[in-house]
């Protein structure tokens, strides 16, 4: 899919400028910058559902884990005491 972009000057010299040093097109700049910014906001959207997701289902249950258990557990990673996730409670 052909697709085509308006960018003032600047921009446009600041990319041809860094396509030069990287010595790539100014396309591959384009289009990877493109790519990391889109992978960039697919992950926060998914962060975001995942956080209305368990706000939803705290405001159903109630159950939750409070900061100083999970600051413990997390604490615990990568060492030989590391745990199974801790179960929450109300």
């Amino acid at each position: 899919m052909a697709t085509s972009i308006k960018i003032d000057d600047e921009l446009k010299s600041r990319v041809q400028h860094l396509a030069g040093l990287r010595q790539r097109s100014a396309h591959w700049i384009m289009r990877e910058a493109i790519a990391q910014y889109v992978e960039r906001e697919e992950a926060r959207e998914g962060f975001k559902q995942e956080a209305l997701a368990s706000w939803a289902e705290f405001q159903e249950t109630g159950r939750h884990l409070t900061g100083k258990e999970a600051r413990v557990w997390l604490s615990k990673w990568g060492t030989e005491a590391e745990t199974k996730f801790p179960k929450s409670h109300k």
